[in-house]
C-alpha cells in the first residue's frame, strides 16, 4: 500500500489539504475541503499526517497565491488517472501561466476533438489544483465554465495569472 504524508496550508483564510509521496506533490485539495476529499481522489492508500513532508509545497504554493511564483518546479508523482485523464493532466501543463484555452482545444490537442464533456469530466477529476493548471480552460463562449475548487478560486486564480506585477 502506498504511504502518502499529507498536512494543510492556509492562504487569504482558505485552508487547503495537500499530500505528497517521497516522489513529489500528488495533491491538492479545494478550498477548506476536508479529508474526506483526498481519500476519494487517491483510496486504497495509506495517509500520515506529516506537515514537515510536504512544507516544500506549502511554500511554493503560498508563492504562486501570493503572485510571486509563475512556474512549478518542485516534483509531482500523478497517482491514478485513467490513460486519457493522464494525458488531458498532460495537455493542461502546457498551459502557460496568465493564458487559458477552451475545453474544445484541449480535447483536440489530446486527439479527441468529439470528446468535449469526457475532458472536462477529466479536468473535475485533476488531483492537483492550481499546479496542473485545470483553472486556465474556459468554455468556447468565453463563460467562466466549472471548477473543482470553487468559481471563485478559478476566477481569483485568473485575476492572479492576468494582472501585471
Amino acid at each position: 500500500m502506498l504511504t502518502i504524508f499529507y498536512g494543510s496550508f492556509s492562504h487569504a483564510g482558505q485552508s487547503f489539504i495537500i499530500a505528497a509521496t517521497p516522489k513529489g506533490i500528488c495533491f491538492v485539495g479545494s478550498p477548506d475541503g476536508t479529508i474526506s476529499e483526498l481519500t476519494t481522489f487517491l483510496p486504497q492508500t495509506k495517509l500520515v499526517a506529516n506537515q514537515a513532508a510536504i512544507a516544500p509545497y506549502s511554500e511554493s504554493l503560498t508563492a504562486y497565491l501570493d503572485g510571486d511564483q509563475t512556474t512549478w518546479s518542485l516534483p509531482i508523482d500523478i497517482i491514478g488517472g485513467t490513460p486519457f485523464q493522464r494525458s488531458v493532466w498532460v495537455a493542461l501543463q502546457a498551459v502557460p501561466y496568465g493564458q487559458t484555452t477552451t475545453y474544445s482545444a484541449l480535447a483536440a490537442q489530446v486527439g479527441h476533438p468529439t470528446a468535449i464533456r469526457a475532458v472536462a469530466s477529466a479536468i473535475g477529476r485533476n488531483p492537483l489544483l492550481m499546479i496542473i493548471p485545470c483553472h486556465r480552460v474556459y468554455r468556447k463562449d468565453g463563460q467562466i465554465g466549472g471548477y473543482r475548487g470553487g468559481l471563485e478560486l478559478k476566477q481569483t486564480l485568473h485575476q492572479l495569472e492576468t494582472q501585471t506585477k
